[in-house]
């Protein structure tokens, strides 16, 4: 892992054993030669690990799962789905604004940066962590998924409940062989289509996730998420 991207204290424990394995060392490896090769690589360094800044897994209270950053200049920086201020609010975005809206009668959001989610508990988490200029899923199978998935074992291996948003089949499958999130589970796991534009009218609209994730907190004692963005 780049020294500018070191992994937040909250997170350490969890994520060491995946660290020090060769994995780790090659996505490591992989990244220098990218950019010595001149390629942008999104978001840049520093803003790898931003979801895990901003969400320390003892305040985790949501985990939204995406699958990699977006690939257009300006726009990754570390949170799935979100983009910086000033970026025009990508597709999915705005059917996510849409769904919220009609769940729970929130206006939408003018601007795509979802740091005020991330900074209530709700872990804003990609499958892969970097991605070339213009190349969607290009870091995809580099390394990543072994430490993110040990990010959500180490949220699904937490006592309090927690909920975790899997839209689309490629967040259901990287849920599925998490321990702790099977059947018996204490979470609450809520399954919808993508809300790319795709997939949004097979299911995606009307899914009411946000509404169901805040009476599950807040029937538990843990709080409701102020989903305005």
């Amino acid at each position: 892992m780049p020294s500018s991207d070191a992994v937040p204290e909250s997170w350490r424990a969890a994520l060491e054993p995946v660290l020090a394995a060769p994995g780790a060392r090659r996505l490591g490896g992989f990244l220098k030669a990218e950019e010595a090769a001149g390629k942008a690589i999104y978001p840049p360094r520093g803003a790898r690990l931003a979801a895990l800044e901003l969400t320390p897994l003892d305040r985790v209270k949501v985990v939204i799962l995406g699958q990699d950053p977006y690939h257009g200049a300006g726009q990754a920086h570390g949170l799935s789905f979100s983009v910086q201020d000033g970026v025009r609010v990508p597709p999915s975005l705005v059917n996510i604004y849409k769904e919220l809206e009609s769940d729970l009668g929130l206006p939408r959001a003018a601007h795509g940066n979802l740091t005020r989610w991330a900074q209530q508990g709700v872990l804003l988490l990609n499958a892969a962590l970097t991605v070339e200029d213009g190349k969607p899923a290009s870091h995809q199978g580099k390394g990543w998924e072994a430490i993110t998935d040990a990010v959500v074992a180490a949220v699904a291996a937490k006592t309090e409940p927690c909920v975790f948003m899997l839209w689309g089949s490629h967040a259901r499958k990287k849920a599925a062989h998490v321990p702790g999130l099977g059947p018996d589970t204490h979470h609450l796991v809520l399954t919808a289509p993508h809300p790319s534009p795709l997939s949004a009218h097979t299911g995606w609209f009307g899914c009411k996730h946000f509404s169901k994730a805040n009476a599950f907190l807040e029937a538990r004692g843990r709080g409701a998420v102020d989903w305005r963005a």
